[in-house]
């Protein structure tokens, strides 16, 4: 329970941490597992409390984007939304690093928005910094080059990781940057080549 007083809005209001524990289901994942897939509907909210998710979105030609993370004291206020609207899923929500996860019901996001305060000053910050995460998606697409947006990447991983040893493919990266395997397999020689980074068997370490 520690890990969730920690979080700003909580630290004034340990009864509604109580409460989320005591309303929801705890679960563990392991690195890749799927927490929230595409056009399923949202019966709970996840918090996760230990770990990180992240946040894809797929197009009809079966491309992807990496949109967001979600890290520990974080959740997804995209579920948030499309659950208290009875909406499907717009995206798919896959573990990044293991994590524990609180699966919170809808209905009892309706009620704690009304009892607490705090529980809805936490939605709003989620929503904005997500709201100025897409934002950097958005700029980052039309403005920067491929080669940019990977090392960005890399160095988010790195931290989430909290590790200089990326563990990885590839193919993962060119998905999550919305690009061909070869180009990311491209410029990931071209960053050894410069000594920015080491190449391994599904890892990439950072110099």
């Amino acid at each position: 329970m520690t890990e969730l007083q920690q979080i700003a809005e909580f630290k004034s209001s340990p009864e509604l941490v109580e409460k989320l524990y005591q309303n929801s289901v705890q679960k563990d994942f392991t690195a890749g597992s799927i927490v929230q897939d595409e056009n399923t509907h949202i019966r709970s909210i996840p918090i996760v409390v230990r770990g990180s998710l992240k946040v894809i979105r797929t197009e009809e030609d079966g491309r992807e984007i990496l949109l967001y993370y979600i890290k520990a004291g974080e959740s997804c206020i995209m579920s948030f939304l499309g659950g208290l609207h009875n909406d499907t899923s717009k995206v798919r929500a896959e573990v990044e690093e293991d994590a524990e996860i609180l699966f919170l019901p809808v209905d009892k996001v309706s009620l704690f928005i009304k009892e607490y305060p705090q529980w809805l000053d936490y939605i709003f910050r989620l929503y904005h910094k997500r709201f100025e995460e897409l934002l950097d998606v958005v700029n980052a697409i039309a403005f920067k080059k491929v080669d940019e947006r990977l090392l960005a990447l890399l160095n988010t991983k790195s931290e989430l990781a909290q590790s200089k040893i990326i563990y990885t493919t590839h193919e993962q990266l060119a998905n999550e940057l919305g690009t061909a395997r070869a180009v990311v397999s491209r410029l990931l020689k071209q960053l050894e080549e410069n000594g920015t980074v080491q190449l391994g068997r599904n890892k990439i370490t950072l110099v």
